[in-house]
């Protein structure tokens, strides 16, 4: 895995605007000098108790305690590790990064990736050509159009024709210098049986580009045109850097727009998705023309908190979403679904009603909890009493994932109305049979109604004790006034003065650099960047003292001197005489720093 110079790393921590970063996820509003505040984009909270410094660039939860520097917040929220972070930020904000020195099989193979990658890019630039200037693709052209897809938004999503020529790929790459072997490795390139000649893979088809988050090409999914072309549709097998199940199409361009609407659509159909882009819903994705992945959901999760499924409405369709609930079971999600008239699907309705209908259709979503309702209830025969018994043993699993709620009674009096019989009556079997006692409702499955769906609260950031926290607020001063607080670093014996290893290692750090405090972190520690993180968003807040700081200095002398105190009492130690006196002097010498503080800063008792 290649690894990137440290200045590579300060360039882009440079060159991110913190504000706008964090900004795509949650609403922020300025909270202080060097402060801005905004609801907890990692678990649900009415109350604003999420904070970012956007000079430092560290964000801080005072809710669920996460927190770090800007490149842990786009690994929680793309769900990539330091280098995947790094990376989207350096495509994001146009910064060029320099790989540091690495072994040669290392090397060798980024290069032989770097090399797949270049060819995919490449070949899709040609389709792309071929597909608006070729006169053989004058039918593709037509089916696109008569699918009211205009050409913008197919150039956007790089949407081009593979022509019937069994070697145009083939001949064009080797001309500019890629082998036999790259052009089977990635994909492009298959074997006639027998004599095992290569030839292009795709022939005689749309060519839809799949691509990673950053936007570099990987495969692609090709449509027939062809008359008994078959089959339809065929995508890149997996090879050397496309990988089935992985991706989401169009994740790339709809993923800013995801975070800023802080909902995702997903459709079927590549024709969908950029149909439902040039109808203005720009959040939306594909799934590639494969059942939904543990990774696409996990994408999914990544890209916002609910997902819209607008998947055909047909029995595949609706077996597709009972598959992604299954698949999204216990995860951070809410699902929804997109009530599509019964034989359409997205690309069709926004050719035949327009955009404003597709608009509503979606804002119409309902929780898909009550899309397993209906869909049992219009499964069921219910002229017979036979018939609502079944019905309600298929819905017995559905309401037992649904937690006391105005949703659940609401739900019940639905089914009720349908069968026919009381809601008292239907509640009782529903969960469980007559006269059964109301039992705690298990966790809320994916995109159930707990909290109107919304996803289930972190636990509450663990809470510290006086010296502990004696100990941040010293560090806290520290960072709000470096200049000070270097000197007051350097004056400490860190193993007497810290009781606990994080608060320790903390100081050891800002000895060095007190002002800049997440810089020149390593990036596997993550404990002590979310706390160093932590210490500057409280920082923010604090306006800079000596005095202040000197009160601080004392508070963590004071509680040392107490410890000493106590651990001589119970070793029955001889005199604590002169410990005693040592803390009366602290507590004086405290008192009178105290008083500077408040008529520093105005402040009174």
């Amino acid at each position: 895995m290649p690894r990137y110079t440290d200045d590579s790393k300060e360039r882009v921590r440079d060159a991110v605007d913190m504000a706008d970063l964090v900004g795509t996820r949650t609403e922020l509003r300025r909270a202080g000098v060097n402060r801005l505040q905004g609801l907890c984009p990692f678990h649900e909270e009415r109350t604003p108790s999420f904070g970012i410094d956007p000079v430092r660039k560290v964000f801080h939860c005072f809710g669920c305690g996460e927190g770090g520097d800007l490149f842990r917040f786009v690994e929680l929220t793309e769900g990539v590790d330091f280098k995947g972070a790094l990376e989207l930020l350096a495509d994001r904000y146009g910064v060029q990064l320099e790989l540091a020195e690495e072994d040669a099989a290392s090397a060798q193979r980024r290069q032989e990736r770097e090399r797949l990658l270049e060819l995919l890019e490449r070949t899709a630039a040609f389709y792309v050509r071929y597909l608006w200037e070729s006169e053989e693709a004058a039918g593709a052209r037509g089916y696109l159009a008569g699918r009211g897809l205009e050409e913008p938004h197919l150039r956007e999503f790089r949407v081009g024709y593979a022509p019937s020529a069994w070697d145009k790929v083939l001949i064009a790459s080797r001309r500019a210098g890629f082998s036999n072997r790259e052009l089977w490795d990635s994909g492009l390139a298959q074997r006639a049986k027998g004599e095992g000649k290569l030839f292009d893979r795709f022939r005689r088809r749309i060519m839809f580009p799949l691509c990673d988050a950053r936007g570099r090409v990987l495969g692609f999914g090709a449509r027939a045109m062809g008359e008994g072309q078959q089959p339809k549709y065929v995508n890149s097998s997996d090879n050397a850097v496309y990988h089935k199940g992985k991706h989401l199409f169009g994740g790339d361009i709809a993923r800013a727009h995801a975070a800023r609407a802080g909902t995702v659509i997903l459709a079927e159909g590549y024709t969908d998705v950029i149909a439902m882009h040039q109808a203005g819903l720009k959040h939306t994705v594909g799934l590639m023309g494969t059942a939904l992945t543990e990774d696409q959901v996990g994408e999914l999760g990544r890209l916002a908190p609910t997902v819209q499924l607008a998947l055909d409405a047909d029995s595949a369709g609706q077996e597709a979403m009972l598959r992604a609930a299954r698949v999204a079971a216990g995860r951070k999600l809410e699902l929804r679904v997109v009530p599509l008239p019964a034989g359409s699907d997205p690309a069709d309705l926004v050719k035949a009603a327009g955009a404003r209908a597709m608009q509503e259709l979606v804002d119409r979503s309902v929780p898909f909890v009550r899309f397993r309702v209906e869909r049992e209830l219009e499964r069921a025969e219910l002229g017979s009493a036979e018939g609502k018994d079944r019905v309600i043993d298929a819905l017995r699993p559905v309401f037992a994932g649904i937690p006391p709620s105005a949703m659940r009674e609401d739900l019940i009096a639905h089914v009720a109305d349908r069968i026919d019989i009381s809601p008292a009556l239907v509640g009782s079997w529903l969960a469980g049979g007559p006269g059964a006692s109301p039992q705690r409702a298990p966790r809320p499955q994916a995109g159930g109604p707990g909290s109107n769906g919304a996803p289930a609260s972190r636990p509450q950031a663990r809470a510290i004790d006086a010296t502990a926290r004696a100990e941040r607020d010293f560090l806290v001063q520290v960072i709000a006034d470096p200049a000070h607080g270097r000197r007051a670093l350097a004056a400490l014996d860190l193993e007497a003065a810290f009781s606990g290893d994080l608060a320790r290692r903390a100081a050891a750090h800002l000895r060095e650099q007190p002002g800049d405090p997440t810089t020149g972190v390593d990036s596997g520690d993550r404990e002590l960047g979310a706390f160093l993180a932590e210490l500057a968003v409280r920082a923010s807040d604090v306006r800079p003292s000596e005095s202040a700081l000197e009160a601080q200095s004392l508070t963590l002398d004071l509680r040392r001197v107490e410890r000493d105190i106590t651990a001589a009492r119970h070793a029955e130690a001889g005199d604590i005489a002169p410990l005693v006196a040592r803390r009366e002097e602290l507590r004086t010498r405290l008192d009178r720093a105290i008083e500077r503080t408040m008529a520093e800063t105005g402040e009174s008792e």
